[in-house]
């Protein structure tokens, strides 16, 4: 594993106490409950380094990890479906907002999606939102150990219903439990971070 050297450095609610030391950035983003932290703890081989629950909405803050001693990974709050809808979408909006507001440390965000499930609204928002910021950006899907032949197959057809166009984006498929997925990832980031 690439990514096999990862701290906690501290969780943020507002962009201005980020972590001082400025690194290059790879962010994870996508709905609630779509697997951000359970990625992050299988790319760094650290089954407890971000916190994880089967609860929608569970991550409040930007939480940064600094992988390598290099850059650092950052777990975004997760859009969508919360016990608090309204306050999250609130502090969603304008927490992320200010995130991608002339970021120079951001290289690459990863955006997460099921590949069980075809992209919700909230998923096209944030899609369109990200073609407009001009930042690199991947498509990973998530929890392809689920999927049948059949499930597997409807994936770019799902994507382009949902999307239009995606032949310039690169889209990986992925599973926390296969490491060839893992390590196709890992390469992808580096090749971004100048690892």
């Amino acid at each position: 594993m690439y990514f096999n050297q990862a701290d906690f450095v501290k969780s943020v609610d507002k962009i201005e106490n980020k972590p001082e030391k400025h690194l290059n950035e790879v962010l994870f983003v996508g709905k609630s409950n779509v697997g951000k932290s359970s990625l992050i703890n299988a790319l760094t081989n650290h089954s407890k380094l971000a916190f994880t629950s089967s609860k929608p909405g569970h991550t409040r803050l930007l939480n940064y990890y600094i992988i390598n001693k290099k850059f650092y990974f950052v777990d975004c709050p997760g859009y969508g479906f919360s016990s608090q809808k309204d306050l999250d979408y609130e502090f969603y909006g304008e927490l992320i907002e200010n995130y991608f507001k002339d970021n120079k440390d951001l290289k690459l965000v990863i955006f997460l999606l099921d590949s069980r499930h075809e992209p919700t609204k909230d998923d096209i928002t944030f899609f369109n939102f990200l073609k407009e910021t001009n930042y690199n950006f991947v498509l990973v899907m998530t929890k392809c150990d689920k999927l049948n032949q059949s499930m597997r197959s409807k994936i770019e057809k799902n994507l382009i219903a949902a999307f239009g166009d995606i032949d310039d984006i690169e889209v990986l498929l992925t599973s926390i439990k296969d490491n060839r997925t893992l390590i196709n990832l890992e390469l992808l980031i580096n090749s971004f971070i100048g690892g």
